[in-house]
């Protein structure tokens, strides 16, 4: 199982950044949920921003965590956006249907898989 490491600071417009870094599995995604359930019930941020550039490995359980990260925005009220998914964790949400759930564009590597 992997390792992660999060993150989090508070942006000047006030908005709540989560920087995860490692593999989200179930050895990790225990901490993630924490770190989002709290921030977001002890600091009742507009905005929080997950920021998943330099996650390496999302499984479905670490799927599960957003997902509960983002059932708990809602019910504080605060936005929830997931920013910079690489190629891999981005797939993982498509394949989940999530992708628009979390506002992400439809498939941005496309072009880039199919060169003209």
């Amino acid at each position: 199982m992997g390792e992660a490491v999060m993150t989090t600071r508070r942006q000047a417009d006030g908005a709540i950044v989560v920087d995860v870094r490692g593999s989200l599995d179930a050895a990790t995604v225990d901490a993630l949920r924490a770190t989002l359930l709290a921030t977001l019930h002890g600091e009742r941020p507009v905005s929080m921003i997950v920021d998943l550039t330099f996650v390496t490995f999302m499984d479905s359980i670490g799927v599960g965590a957003l997902v509960t990260g983002a059932n708990a925005a809602r019910e504080v009220g605060a936005r929830f956006t997931l920013r910079n998914p690489s190629e891999f964790v981005h797939r993982q949400l498509r394949v989940t249907g999530l992708a628009e759930v979390f506002g992400l564009p439809g498939t941005p590597w496309a072009s880039q898989a199919h060169p003209g």
